[in-house]
């Protein structure tokens, strides 16, 4: 059983950056990707970024696109989300989750496609 526990959340200044680490637990096949996805107290769920394990382009929301990096190291096996230039409209709780590869191209997943989540990790961004 897939199981995923996300790292990497704090507080940090606006522009300042942050690394989130998502470590999967079990195996993971090479028909999956890993997706980043956010929530804001009182907003729904929205993808942020995500990567198949197997490779290929990694797909961003057009929100993030140009100050985040998602990159993957599938030995450990873990993905990182590079967060750069960091707004007050960034924070959130930060969920990494699962899904099938083929939901992972063009546009981020949508909540429903994606099989497996972490508990979350609270970025703050704040001055």
């Amino acid at each position: 059983q897939l199981q995923l526990v996300e790292s990497g959340g704090g507080l940090v200044q606006p522009g300042g950056s942050l690394r989130l680490s998502c470590t999967a637990s079990g195996f993971t096949l090479d028909y999956y990707a890993i997706g980043w996805f956010r929530q804001a107290p009182g907003k729904e769920r929205e993808g942020v970024s995500c990567i198949r394990v197997s490779g290929g382009d990694p797909v961003y929301a057009d929100s993030v696109k140009g100050r985040f990096t998602i990159s993957r190291d599938n030995t450990k096996p873990t993905v990182y989300l590079q967060m750069n230039s960091l707004k007050p409209e960034d924070t959130a709780v930060y969920y990494c989750a699962a899904g099938r590869y083929y939901y992972c191209r063009g546009d981020v997943p949508r909540d429903g496609e994606m099989d497996y989540w972490g508990k979350g990790t609270l970025v703050t961004v704040s001055s």
